[in-house]
């Protein structure tokens, strides 16, 4: 569940200052609705996508087929 600041909060403040759990976060939260989003939301996401690709993408904080994650046998 996300813990973090409220978009309203967000919104007056630069993509740079955002937190990576915030820009993750909203970056998730917009795609599933972009088919519904207006252009102001369209622009907020195009936004929170630029400032995650010039940080270098996000670091991934769960378990996927292609990770580390050892096997475990009873």
């Amino acid at each position: 569940m996300y813990e973090g600041r409220d978009f309203t909060r967000l919104s007056m403040e630069s993509k740079q200052d955002w937190q990576d759990g915030e820009l993750g976060y909203f970056h998730y939260a917009l795609s599933q609705t972009a088919p519904y989003l207006n252009s102001e939301g369209v622009t907020i996401l195009r936004e929170i996508n630029e400032e995650i690709k010039r940080r270098g993408g996000l670091k991934q904080r769960e378990a996927v087929w292609t990770s580390d994650a050892s096997t475990f046998i009873d």
